[in-house]
């Protein structure tokens, strides 16, 4: 069963990679966002796993806050939602050759950790992106998760909603990491639920609000899984 697991896991890698650099190829070719959207379409048909969204996309929400467990999650919401979507990532991913040009084309976020020159740059970008009407995801955790606990939020999204007072969407996407594992070297087909929390208006006098909401998604996260037994 490991080495069915094994093999699966590098087929979808290899198609991941394959429709990365149709990306790329069609980007210029084809109007923005869709290049990105037929490169989610193609890793979704071609590995055979569904994305369920739960709850109502709010066509007006400005940023997206997802929990991270697997690289599928970016392929999750680019499926849900028809919104050219503007990715927080750390720099050093737009380093990576071939990788980083798949962030580049679309002008992507390079965020570098532990620096207030990139905090700056970062307001700065954020700022850029929304005047062009695109929206900004990121995953508040700040790396992948484990287990089925969320990590702390870093501060960078609250501080980028505050500073522009913007309409935040939490997504809350279950157990990715059950399906698609790099570290594993793990891969099964299956289906991925996404669920649209209510939006809402980011507010700097509110000192809490992003640790709140690290409460409010853990908790949909965990009835989910009472719920439902067969995600245990």
């Amino acid at each position: 069963m490991k080495i069915f697991a094994r093999i699966s896991w590098l087929f979808a890698t290899i198609v991941i990679a394959i429709s990365l650099a149709i990306m790329i190829v069609t980007f210029y070719l084809l109007p923005r966002p869709y290049s990105r959207k037929f490169s989610a379409w193609l890793i979704r048909t071609a590995i055979f796993f569904r994305v369920k969204a739960e709850g109502k996309e709010d066509p007006t929400a400005q940023m997206f806050l997802l929990n991270h467990q697997s690289d599928l999650d970016i392929v999750v919401l680019e499926a849900i939602t028809n919104r050219d979507i503007a990715w927080v990532a750390k720099k050093e991913l737009f380093e990576i050759p071939f990788f980083g040009l798949a962030l580049k084309l679309p002008q992507d976020i390079a965020v570098a950790r532990e620096s207030k020159t990139s905090l700056i740059k970062l307001l700065k970008d954020a700022k850029h992106v929304l005047k062009t009407n695109r929206a900004i995801a990121m995953f508040p955790e700040g790396t992948r998760s484990t287990k089925d606990v969320m990590l702390p939020f870093k501060s960078g999204a609250k501080i980028v909603a505050d500073a522009n007072k913007l309409r935040v969407q939490p997504v809350v996407i279950m157990q990715s990491g059950k399906y698609y594992n790099t570290k594993k070297f793990y891969y099964k087909p299956g289906r991925i639920k996404a669920i649209f929390l209510e939006s809402f208006i980011a507010d700097k006098s509110d000192e809490n609000w992003l640790s709140d909401l690290r409460i409010k998604m853990q908790k949909v996260y965990d009835d989910e899984l009472a719920n439902n037994p067969s995600r245990r």
